[in-house]
């Protein structure tokens, strides 16, 4: 089964999403993705086309677009964005874009998007918290997770772009259960994480905080995210700081921003209600469109054949991007341009046709829920994680009113090598 989000081009006028690609003897710069093509951004403002929107200051985008990432860009305010990519709509649908500006993607090589100098990662999905209970975190979901969203800090050194490969990574894991003796040696529990990442805009100076009505503002736009995680690194690190080494040998991500001004169609109430009702600084004063519609699928790819582990929905997060946001900025840390947030498993409570868990965001959850997600393991590692040569590939979409598929946010793809 292929997702709907691959039965046509994922980059329609509808998303327009931006990225940073270099080729033949071009550097790094930023572009637009729409169909088989990307835009370069550099020579598109090169030429003219939103001369009239900068009111003769045509070079200042020119600049910005030749940079290689899109923090400048941005940066910019919401409305100079919006006109920005309102424009290239235009230009497109009536033909003038130059063709001297479009580049096919299958002769780019894409760079990661923005200038990363943060990155934190939520824990917010109920269904993920649920499925996960036991081994690792306590059997009951602690009171303080329902009161404001679970985070922490991680790194930007090791988040890499679509496709890359990554090597299964050592470290020192207990041999046999919790407390059990320790050894060191490669990740027998290799696994993946079904998430988005977003990416912060406008800045929130040190010592200032964010309104969440605010929320849609400091935030530039989605990828797909996937962090990998090692579970038996992870058991032995838990306590009593959490995971470290576990989760710092690779977080992959898409290649693709979709804005959020084309996700606007796509707002829609929240999953679940919240009980106890949120704090008044992460109550969202519109309930009707607090959270985002948004499709996401996990496949595998095992000695070239392709399967469907399962698949998911950004609305069901307990704690929405907005909430995630505005609580990550409560407390005067400051939010840079390019500071990349994780929004944590996302994990729903769907059933296949054969009464099995559909929607499991993870292989630990599969694992806890004795659920059977990959075909027959080698025996070479832990019976149901990722084995050398395995691919994940993350994707994600939103569908219009009919249910066809409006655009894609494109593949999140990462393989497994061998240790080194």
């Amino acid at each position: 089964m292929s997702s709907p989000a691959l039965d046509q081009l994922p980059y329609t006028i509808q998303n327009l999403p931006y990225g940073v690609i270099s080729y033949a003897s071009e550097k790094p710069r930023c572009a637009v993705a729409i169909g088989k093509h990307a835009i370069d951004l550099a020579k598109y403002s090169k030429n003219g086309n939103l001369f009239d929107l900068e009111s003769g200051h045509n070079y200042m985008l020119q600049q910005i677009f030749s940079e290689p990432s899109l923090n400048t860009f941005a940066a910019l305010p919401w409305a100079t964005r919006r006109a920005i990519r309102e424009k290239i709509q235009e230009d497109l649908q009536d033909g003038k874009v130059p063709a001297s500006s479009l580049v096919e993607l299958k002769d780019v090589t894409n760079h990661l998007p923005m200038k990363m100098t943060g990155f934190s990662d939520f824990y917010t999905s109920l269904e993920h918290c649920q499925n996960c209970s036991g081994e690792m975190t306590s059997s009951a979901i602690a009171k303080n997770w329902w009161h404001a969203p679970s985070v922490y800090n991680s790194r930007v050194s090791s988040i890499l772009p679509t496709p890359h490969d990554i090597h299964r990574p050592r470290n020192v894991a207990f041999s046999a259960g919790m407390d059990s003796q320790p050894t060191y040696g490669p990740t027998r529990k290799l696994d993946f994480e079904l998430e988005m990442g977003f990416f912060v805009s406008q800045p929130v100076p040190y010592g200032e905080t964010m309104l969440i009505a605010d929320a849609r503002d400091h935030i530039f736009g989605f990828v797909m995210l996937n962090d990998w995680s090692a579970r038996d690194h992870q058991l032995f690190e838990m306590r009593p700081l959490g995971p470290f080494h576990s989760k710092g040998f690779g977080t992959s991500i898409g290649n693709w921003i979709t804005p959020m001004e084309a996700l606007e169609p796509y707002s829609c109430p929240p999953n679940t209600k919240q009980d106890p009702p949120p704090f008044e600084h992460l109550t969202w004063t519109g309930q009707k469109d607090g959270a985002l519609d948004i499709k996401l699928q996990i496949k595998l790819i095992r000695d070239g054949k392709e399967s469907v582990l399962g698949t998911s929905n950004l609305k069901y997060l307990y704690w929405t991007p907005y909430q995630q946001l505005t609580h990550h900025a409560a407390s005067g840390c400051g939010m840079q341009t390019g500071d990349l947030i994780g929004t944590g498993t996302i994990s729903g409570a769907g059933k296949n046709d054969k009464g099995e868990k559909a929607e499991l965001g993870c292989l630990y959850e599969a694992e806890r829920t004795k659920t059977q997600v990959l075909p027959q393991s080698s025996g070479t590692y832990e019976d149901g994680y990722l084995e050398d040569g395995d691919e994940i590939v993350l994707e994600g979409w939103c569908e219009d009113g009919k249910g066809g598929v409006a655009f894609g946010f494109g593949e999140c793809r990462g393989r497994i090598l061998p240790p080194k």
